[in-house]
């Protein structure tokens, strides 16, 4: 059974850092597509960024050059390192994965399996 343990949110002003964890359980991890994703009060749950099995990433347009997604094998650990952070990514984040490739578009219904989500905040 696919488990996704996701670890790392908290609160920070603007123009800080945070770094979320994603543990994956019960699945030969290096097989998967696996993504973020964030959810606002209000708001859909929308794509942040992908790591296909080829290792390409895939990320939304308003946090390129301030994210990286990235992941240990070994560990079977996902990992999102956000710098520069803005209230607008105040959201629930979400790990997610797929057996298979990635796709361009980060869409929710392109991953079956989620973790519970962790809360970032971003104060101004």
């Amino acid at each position: 059974q696919v488990q996704l343990v996701e670890s790392g949110g908290g609160s920070v002003q603007a123009g800080g850092s945070l770094r979320l964890s994603c543990a994956a359980f019960g699945y030969a991890y290096n097989t998967y597509c696996m993504g973020w994703f964030r959810q606002a009060p209000g708001k859909e749950r929308e794509g942040v960024a992908n790591i296909g099995l080829d290792h390409r990433t895939r990320y939304r347009e308003s946090v390129k050059g301030r994210f990286t997604i990235s992941q240990d094998n070994a560990k079977s650990t996902l990992y999102l390192q956000m710098n520069s952070l803005k209230p607008e990514d105040t959201a629930m984040y979400y790990c997610a994965a797929d057996f298979g490739r990635c796709y361009d578009q980060l869409s929710p219904s392109d991953f079956r399996y989620w973790g519970q989500g962790t809360q970032v905040t971003v104060s101004s």
